[in-house]
C-alpha cells in the first residue's frame, strides 16, 4: 500500500488528448557561439603552467597543442573549449600567428584575447551546411508497427528530426589543406552526405553513427546510410582507421569499431551487395589496425590460457584540444603537482577515455566508488574492456557472414571471432556473480564495477552455460534490470555508481544494447513469469550477492518529496511496482515470461524518458499534445524552446535531461532519436503512452532533494521516510487542492 501512495504521489499526471494524423517539425538554426569571457575584459589572463609537447599527429600551430591554443583556452572565452577549434580561421596561418605574437604573452588580457578571436577567425562549424531533401519520406512503413497514438504521432515527429541533421561539406568555406592557404580549419571535408548527433558534436562522429543509421534504416533514408558508409570507407583509405569525428584533432583515436556493423545492417535491410566490393577489403584495414595498435597478449590468471585482446590506448602527451581547459584544469588541479611524465600519462589516459566513448566512467577508474569521480585517476590503458572486445567478436561474425561464398575468408574470421569468445567467457565471465567485468591489466583480475557493459556479450551472441542452464540462473543475469525499473522512474543507468561523471545517466544508445541483449535470450530461459521469480521478495534482494559490489544504501536514491529520497531498503524501496509491471512499463500480459516483460518495460521507460524531456522542454504536437505554460516552461528555460532530444537521460527525473561530466548534455540528438525509431519499429505494439510528472512539482522534488552516496547517511531513517500521511498531504499541495484530505 505504502509503495503505492508513493507512485501515485510522484505521477501527478498531465492527460493527454487523441493523437491527430500529421505532426509538424520545428526548425533548429545553426548558430555561433558569442565570446563571454569568464573575467573582466581589462582583467590580464590567468598564469600559465609550461607548455606540453608538440604532439606529432597534430601539427597546427593554431588549433593544436601550442601557445596560441593554451592562452585563447586561458581566457575562457566559451564555456565549451570545443567552440575555439572549430572555428576556421579569416586570415591565412601566417598572419594569425604573427599577430598572436603581437599579442605578449605576459600582460594579454581576456579583452586582448576576444578581440584577436573576433578579428582573426569566422564562425564555427561553417563549413558545414544544412541540406533539405526533397524526397523525404513522410510516412515510413515502420510507423505501422505502433498502435498506441500519442507514441506512434511523436516517432513520426522524431523522425521528421532527420532533416535538422543532415549535413555536407560546404565547399565554398573550406580552408586549404596544410598552413599555407587563405586560411586553416579543423575540419575534415567529407565526400558524401552524413548526420551529426547535434548540439557541440556538429560533425560527422564514428559510433554516435550506428544508432544513428539503425534510425536511419528505419525512416527507409537508405541514400544516407549509403552515403555515410562512403565516408567511413573514405577516412580507412585516407588514414587507415576511422577516428573518433570529423576533425584534425581526433587523428590520434578512433571509437569502438561499428563500421562493420553499420555495413552488415544497410546490407541486409537493403541487400545491396554492390557496395561490399569496396567496403570489404576496407573493413580487413579497419580490424588490422585494431590488432596492431591495440591489442595485447593477456594470459588468463584463471585459466593460464593466453588471449588477443584489445584495449583503448591512445599516444597522446597533451590536453586534447577540443577539450584543452578541461584537461588542462584536471592535471593542475588543486593540490596536484605532476611530473612531466605524470602529465603525460594523464593526457593519454584522458584521451584513451574519449576514444572508449564512455567519457568518462567510473568503470576505468583505479578506484571507483560512490562519490569519485577524480579523473586522474583513469587507468583506461590498463583496462580490457568487455564492450570493445565484443564489439570484435561480433565484428569477426559478421564479416565470416558477408564474405559468403569466400569459404576461405568467412573460416578465417570464424577462428579469429571462437578465439576472442574463449577469451571473453575466461577473463570477464564472473559465474558466481553472473556477470561480465571488465578487466585489469594493473591487478591481473576483474574489476567490480557492473556497468551496462555487461550486456554487450549477449548483444554479440555470447551467452554463458551458466546462464543458459536455468531460467532462474538468467533472470539473475539480468535482475539489476529489474530491480531499476522498480526502484527509479527512468531507464536503466550506465552504471549504480553516483560520481558526478557522466555515469550514472540513461545513455539511449546503452538501452538498445540491453534491449538487443534481452532479444537474444533463448525463450526457454525466459518464459518464467516475473512474479514466478520474484515472489515477494524486494527487487534488490533478488540480484546474485556482489554482483553489483555496492550495499542497498550505496545506491542512488529516488527523490518523492522536496529533500526526501524513497526508501532505501527492503520492498518500500520498489515505488514503481505494479501488477506484473512499473509505472511507465506497459501493460502486462496473461503468459508473458520475465525476458519479454522486462523488454517491454525497459522500451516504454526509454519512450517515457524521451517524449517526457522533450514536452517539458516546450514539445508539442498540434491537437494532440498541448505546449506547457510558459510558468512551466521556465522550470526548464524553455519558452523560447521547442522540446528537446536529449543525448542522455536522468535516472531519477523523466523531466530532464542527463547530468554531470565534462560538457552540458547535448540535445538534438542523433542517436537518441535512431533508438526511438528502433524501438517504435521494435516494440510498436506493446507501448503505451506515458504519464509524464508535473514539471513543477517534478523541480520541486528532485531539485531540492539532496542525494547522497555515502553508506554512512542514514537516508533510510524514519525521519526520512516518507508516510502514507505524508504523502496524501504532499499530493493535495501538489495538485493545488485545499480540501483536507482522510485517510
Amino acid at each position: 500500500m505504502f509503495a503505492k501512495f508513493l507512485a501515485f504521489i510522484l505521477y501527478m499526471r498531465r492527460v493527454y488528448a487523441i493523437p491527430a494524423e500529421s505532426t509538424s517539425v520545428s526548425y533548429i538554426s545553426v548558430t555561433t557561439s558569442i565570446a563571454s569571457p569568464s573575467a573582466s575584459l581589462t582583467a590580464t589572463i590567468p598564469s600559465q603552467y609550461p607548455l606540453p609537447p608538440v604532439q606529432d599527429w597534430c601539427p597546427s600551430q593554431i588549433f593544436c597543442a601550442g601557445a596560441l591554443l593554451q592562452t585563447v583556452n586561458d581566457a575562457s572565452l566559451w564555456t565549451d573549449p570545443k567552440t575555439f577549434v572549430d572555428k576556421p580561421t579569416s586570415n591565412s596561418s601566417a598572419n594569425v600567428l604573427a599577430n598572436f605574437q603581437q599579442l605578449g604573452t605576459s600582460t594579454v588580457t581576456e579583452g586582448g584575447v576576444e578581440q584577436f578571436v573576433d578579428t582573426n577567425f569566422n564562425g564555427e562549424g561553417l563549413e558545414l551546411e544544412a541540406l533539405v531533401l526533397s524526397d523525404f519520406p513522410e510516412n515510413p512503413s515502420f510507423l505501422g508497427n505502433v498502435t498506441d497514438p500519442l507514441l506512434k504521432a511523436w516517432s513520426q515527429t522524431v523522425h521528421g528530426y532527420w532533416s535538422q541533421l543532415i549535413r555536407s561539406t560546404n565547399a565554398s568555406a573550406l580552408c586549404p589543406t596544410g598552413s599555407s592557404g587563405s586560411c586553416e580549419s579543423t575540419f575534415i571535408p567529407l565526400n558524401n552526405t552524413f548526420v551529426i548527433p547535434g548540439g557541440r558534436f556538429r560533425e560527422q562522429y564514428y559510433w554516435d553513427s550506428y544508432w544513428i543509421i539503425e534510425g536511419l534504416l528505419q525512416s527507409e533514408l537508405y541514400d544516407i546510410v549509403n552515403s555515410t558508409l562512403q565516408n567511413f570507407m573514405d577516412e580507412l583509405e585516407k588514414f587507415g582507421f576511422i577516428p573518433n569525428g570529423g576533425r584534425i584533432y581526433y587523428l590520434n583515436r578512433s571509437q569502438p569499431p561499428l563500421f562493420v556493423q553499420m555495413l552488415s545492417r544497410y546490407v541486409t535491410v537493403t541487400n545491396d551487395q554492390s557496395i561490399l566490393e569496396r567496403a570489404l577489403p576496407l573493413a580487413e584495414k579497419e580490424l588490422q589496425w585494431w590488432q596492431n595498435n591495440r591489442t595485447v597478449n593477456v594470459t588468463s590468471p584463471y585459466t593460464n590460457n593466453t588471449y588477443a585482446m584489445a584495449r583503448y590506448a591512445v599516444n597522446n602527451t597533451a590536453p586534447r584540444p577540443e577539450s584543452y581547459l578541461t584537461d588542462y584544469e584536471t592535471a593542475h588541479g588543486s593540490g596536484l603537482n605532476l611530473s612531466t611524465s605524470e602529465l603525460s600519462d594523464l593526457y593519454a589516459e584522458l584521451a584513451s577515455g574519449a576514444e572508449t566513448g564512455w567519457d568518462y566512467c567510473s568503470r576505468y577508474l583505479t578506484s571507483p566508488a560512490p562519490g569519485n569521480g577524480n579523473l586522474t585517476t583513469l587507468v583506461v590503458r590498463e583496462t580490457i574492456p568487455i564492450d570493445l572486445n565484443s564489439i570484435l567478436y561480433k565484428n569477426h561474425i559478421l564479416l565470416a557472414a558477408l564474405y559468403g561464398s569466400n569459404s576461405t575468408a568467412a573460416n578465417s574470421h570464424l577462428g579469429q571471432a571462437a578465439s576472442i569468445r574463449e577469451g571473453i567467457l575466461d577473463l570477464f565471465w564472473n559465474s558466481t556473480k553472473l556477470a561480465f567485468y571488465d578487466f585489469s591489466l594493473r591487478t591481473n583480475s576483474r574489476n567490480n564495477v557492473f556497468s551496462s557493459a555487461t550486456w554487450y556479450p549477449y548483444w554479440s551472441g555470447i551467452i554463458p552455460d551458466e546462464v543458459l542452464s536455468s531460467d532462474t540462473n538468467a533472470f539473475k543475469a539480468f535482475s539489476a534490470v529489474n530491480m531499476a525499473l522498480n526502484r527509479y522512474n527512468g531507464s536503466f543507468p550506465t552504471t549504480f555508481l553516483e560520481t558526478g561523471l557522466q555515469c550514472p545517466n540513461s545513455w539511449p544508445n546503452l538501452i538498445m544494447i540491453l534491449l538487443s541483449a534481452l532479444k537474444e535470450l533463448p525463450s526457454n530461459i525466459t518464459s518464467t513469469s516475473l512474479s514466478t521469480l520474484s515472489g515477494n521478495q524486494s527487487s534488490f534482494n533478488l540480484i546474485p550477492p556482489e554482483q553489483l559490489n555496492l550495499t542497498e544504501s550505496q545506491l542512488l536514491g529516488q527523490p518523492v518529496m522536496p529533500g526526501v529520497n524513497a526508501s532505501m531498503t527492503g520492498v518500500s524501496a520498489d515505488i514503481n511496482a505494479l501488477n506484473g509491471t512499473v509505472i511507465n512499463g506497459g501493460n502486462a500480459t496473461n503468459g508473458e515470461g520475465w525476458g519479454p516483460a522486462l523488454q517491454r518495460m525497459v522500451a516504454n521507460r526509454y519512450m517515457t524518458s524521451g517524449l517526457c524531456s522533450w514536452h517539458a522542454t516546450g514539445g508539442s504536437i498540434s491537437g494532440l499534445l498541448p505546449r506547457l505554460s510558459n510558468t512551466e516552461l521556465n522550470v526548464t528555460q524553455s519558452v523560447n524552446n521547442t522540446g528537446n532530444m536529449f543525448e542522455k537521460f536522468s535516472t531519477i527525473d523523466i523531466d530532464s535531461s542527463g547530468s554531470g561530466g565534462e560538457y552540458t548534455v547535448q540535445a538534438g540528438f542523433g542517436w537518441t532519436n535512431g533508438v526511438v525509431l528502433w524501438i517504435a519499429s521494435n516494440y510498436g505494439g506493446v507501448l503505451v503512452a506515458p504519464q509524464c510528472p508535473d514539471v513543477l512539482v517534478s523541480a520541486q522534488i528532485v531539485g531540492s532533494t539532496t542525494i547522497s552516496t555515502s553508506s554512512s547517511t542514514q537516508q533510510t531513517s524514519d525521519a526520512l521516510r516518507l508516510t502514507i500521511a505524508d504523502a496524501m498531504l504532499w499530493l493535495g499541495l501538489a495538485m493545488g487542492v485545499g480540501a483536507q484530505m482522510v485517510l
